[in-house]
């Protein structure tokens, strides 16, 4: 039996984060784009960021995510580039949708939050563009406990299938095997499980025995496996992949 290879590891250089948050979040274009420079160099194979103004707050401005795209593939940084579509840049849903079609400079994914207004039509709007999508579901939490639908519903609903531009993000609130097993009968897209704080490691571990992409860095998660501060998107990364080796081999030795 061929021992199972990791599922390249995606990094949230910064998520939600501020300057409150530690010297260790890269806010600032040179910041992320230095921090992504030593992530990939670490091993990422994907990066994620939340490309904020000058002041630090969240923005889908094209003025905004452009010039930072430009710096990161110019810097160097070649691997798939992501940039978050969420409210934590653009409460409006129609502002969303205007921002990501004025776009003059392409991500090439981009994380479509399905717990928030008018995720259908912007991840419509955005495969139109030409980006891919990553539609997050939250599990194992309190999101879809209303009588509205919940997340995975509103995904399950959405009449777009395209494995080649669509993946399934589920954000896990515990390493619960159970959930994820009842994942086996969902639509044939790519699968990227991750967790938040204390749930990322394990979340991280399910995701290497499952053979499912996994996420780790700044923007889920500020300590080490073991408890200590990250000091880098890097480190998180490197930790990230040994976490993800071990489960891999573990998974092999156990068939």
């Amino acid at each position: 039996m061929p021992e199972r290879v990791p599922a390249p590891v995606l990094v949230s250089l910064n998520g939600g984060r501020g300057a409150a948050d530690g010297a260790a979040v890269p806010l600032s274009p040179p910041d992320v784009v230095e921090s992504a420079l030593a992530a990939v160099a670490a091993g990422a194979g994907e990066v994620l960021v939340h490309p904020r103004t000058p002041c630090g707050r969240e923005s889908l401005s094209p003025r905004v995510v452009g010039p930072l795209l430009e710096a990161m593939r110019g810097a160097g940084v070649f691997v798939p580039l992501s940039v978050s579509a969420g409210i934590g840049a653009e409460p409006d849903p129609a502002g969303r949708l205007e921002r990501v079609r004025s776009w003059t400079v392409l991500p090439d994914r981009a994380v479509v939050h399905f717990a928030e207004p008018g995720a259908e039509e912007l991840g419509r709007a955005l495969l139109a563009r030409g980006v891919a999508v990553d539609a997050v579901v939250p599990l194992g939490g309190e999101d879809g406990a209303g009588p509205e639908p919940g997340p995975l519903a509103r995904f399950l609903a959405w009449p777009v299938r395209d494995p080649a531009r669509i993946r399934l993000a589920v954000e896990l609130a515990a390493a619960d095997p159970a959930l994820v097993a009842g994942l086996r009968w969902l639509p044939p897209v790519p699968l990227l499980l991750f967790g938040r704080e204390a749930a990322a490691w394990p979340v991280l571990r399910l995701a290497a025995r499952c053979g499912a992409a996994a996420r780790t860095g700044l923007g889920d998660v500020l300590r080490l496996p073991d408890g200590r501060p990250a000091r880098s998107n890097a480190e998180l990364v490197a930790a990230a992949r040994d976490v993800a080796a071990v489960g891999a081999a573990a998974t092999s030795g156990s068939r």
